[in-house]
């Protein structure tokens, strides 16, 4: 569905049946006083809002529920642009926000129950692969050409978004719209990185220069550096790394978001890899056979063991011993305290807190002291293969919603992506999701100041840092394994080769419970066991375990970002 700047003009001619003269008041002071800038006219503007108000008629006085995770973008949402909808359309907005674990009990709880117990959610799209197989979340791309054609904004402009492709399932149907976009990259302190003092110490001693480090051995080498032989800068403990280590939902995501597709565990292929993709998980055809070696998968093999041990060693030897009991929120606003010299891989969501008045890691200019770059990748890794993850959270709308609270909801849910909000939402939370407002001139403006966060998403970068894929057949219930798996390996209950082949076999059964399910499309076919070396001896993944000694390589920031 693509929407041509000739919608604007007919939008522009609608005439405006019922419009109250409060709602035409409500537009004009939100476009004068939060709207701005916009890829669009102030016309267009209006012309957006006017049909808001219109669209909305039926629905006025009308109070519907969504419930979104907790990051700066969805905090705007629910402080900012729930209210200016309530203004201009009569509907009222409660916008919740909480940790995505409980998000994740919410969605499932609804799917389960029948019960409508909110409108709508911003869902991460690591959930493609579940939304589609059991068919309880309406296809939006049938919603909009159907029964939703008249509350579907003909503005919307499919085609600008960025990451529709991770919302949309192996029937070509979108059923997640985009709502925000957080890429995970590799952060480092520029400044401290270009000080020649330093540079000298650290290639006297390593025998290369410091740089972006494009492999594990070199990240290693400068997390050593910075953790144990520089330890202090101006008077302030510094470390060579950071993580977090608590067990917690979020440490689940910690691995399967990253480690071992950087390490190289899974198959080249985009978006996640094939016929083994970034968990570990075989699918043959849009089926899962397995993620234990014995069926052809790579969660418990050399690759993936590798890529959990190599994550507890740099957090037991390089991060501030803080980082253990951290999570995912409690460690997102860590390094703009001024102590960490590297992340392998850090949060972009986060960039506002690097941005704002308490960060440490800018100058008196406001200029950052960091860059983003490419992530360094293990041992085996090779051309072709996932780089990064990329968090993409979009509007998901259930099909058991009754109608009229289905339509209320879409409507708010395109007003927050529309292109009249979503410059000003990207300028605010740093979560991309339009073309439009990546390359517009007000973002390109602020490219100093974010630190290479627009060279990456103005690259086709952005398209192979990608989410979980749709061969994972239900996340809700199997990323729950992964967490408490790879804590009891923290914590030093369990070695990591016994926490892997735990969590592939628990997967392995989880699939065989969703084989069983016949409503659920693309359902799990698991493959007969057989002996691990006949698998590794086969080519791709699951592959052999290999000699992860490699020469370490860096190269300068310049140099790193052109791979982008």
């Amino acid at each position: 569905m693509k929407f041509s700047p000739v919608s604007f003009a007919l939008l522009a001619t609608l005439p405006l049946v019922g419009l109250a003269e409060p709602a035409d008041d409500a537009i004009e002071h939100w476009l004068s006083e939060e709207f701005q800038p916009s890829s669009l006219s102030r016309d267009q503007q209006r012309a957006e809002l006017n049909w808001f108000a219109q669209a909305a008629a039926p629905y006025r006085g009308m109070t519907i529920r969504v419930v979104s995770e907790r990051i700066d973008t969805h905090a705007y949402e629910a402080n900012v642009l729930a209210r200016a909808f309530t203004d201009i359309t009569g509907i009222q907005v409660i916008h919740e926000v909480t940790g995505e674990d409980d998000l994740v009990k919410k969605i499932q709880a609804q799917m389960d129950t029948g019960l409508n117990i909110y409108d709508a959610y911003i869902n991460d799209t690591d959930f493609i692969g579940t939304h589609y197989r059991r068919g309880k979340t309406l296809a939006l791309t049938d919603y909009m050409s159907g029964a939703g054609a008249d509350v579907t904004l003909p503005s919307l402009d499919l085609d600008d978004f960025i990451g529709l492709a991770f919302g949309t399932a192996p029937d070509g149907k979108l059923y997640q719209l985009p709502s925000q976009q957080f890429a995970n990259l590799y952060w480092y302190r520029h400044d401290w990185f270009s000080r020649p003092d330093l540079q000298q110490q650290f290639e006297d001693r390593y025998g290369y220069a410091l740089g972006v480090p494009q492999n594990w051995a070199a990240y290693e080498d400068i997390a050593d550096f910075f953790s144990h032989q520089v330890r202090e800068i101006d008077g302030q403990r510094v470390w060579g790394h950071m993580d977090y280590g608590r067990t917690d939902p979020s440490l689940g995501w910690r691995i399967s978001d990253a480690w071992l597709s950087l390490a190289g565990a899974g198959d080249p292929g985009l978006p996640n890899g094939l016929p083994v993709d970034d968990w570990g998980i075989r699918v043959e055809g849009c089926h899962p056979v397995g993620a234990s070696v014995v069926r052809g998968g790579a969660m418990d093999s050399p690759a993936a063991i590798y890529a959990v041990e190599t994550y507890i060693e740099w957090l037991q030897r390089f991060a501030p011993p803080a980082a253990y009991d951290m999570t995912f929120t409690t460690s997102g606003e860590w390094v703009a305290q001024g102590q960490v010299a590297q992340q392998v891989f850090w949060y972009t969501a986060f960039l506002p807190a690097l941005t704002g008045p308490n960060s440490r890691v800018q100058n008196d200019q406001g200029e950052p002291l960091w860059r983003v770059a490419p992530s360094p990748r293990g041992a085996y890794w090779v051309p072709g293969m996932k780089s990064g993850y990329q968090d993409a959270g979009g509007w998901t709308l259930l099909r058991n919603t009754p109608p009229d609270r289905l339509a209320a909801a879409w409507l708010y849910a395109q007003f927050t992506v529309s292109k009249t909000v979503s410059l000003r939402k990207l300028l605010l939370g740093l979560t991309p999701i339009r073309a439009s407002d990546i390359h517009s001139k007000t973002f390109g403006d602020r490219a100093l100041a974010l630190g290479g966060l627009v060279e990456f998403y103005r690259s086709n970068a952005r398209n192979i840092w990608t989410p979980t894929g749709t061969n994972v057949p239900d996340y809700a219930a199997l990323s729950g394994i992964w967490w408490q798996q790879v804590g009891r390996a923290v914590r030093g209950e369990v070695s990591v080769a016994d926490a892997m082949s735990n969590m592939a076999s628990l997967v392995d059964a989880e699939l065989a419970q969703l084989a069983h399910k016949s409503d659920r499309r693309c359902a799990p076919r698991l493959n007969s066991p057989e002996p691990r070396a006949t698998w590794l001896a086969r080519p791709g993944a699951p592959k052999p375990a290999m000699d992860t000694d490699v020469a370490p390589q860096t190269l300068s920031y310049e140099e790193a970002i052109k791979q982008w």
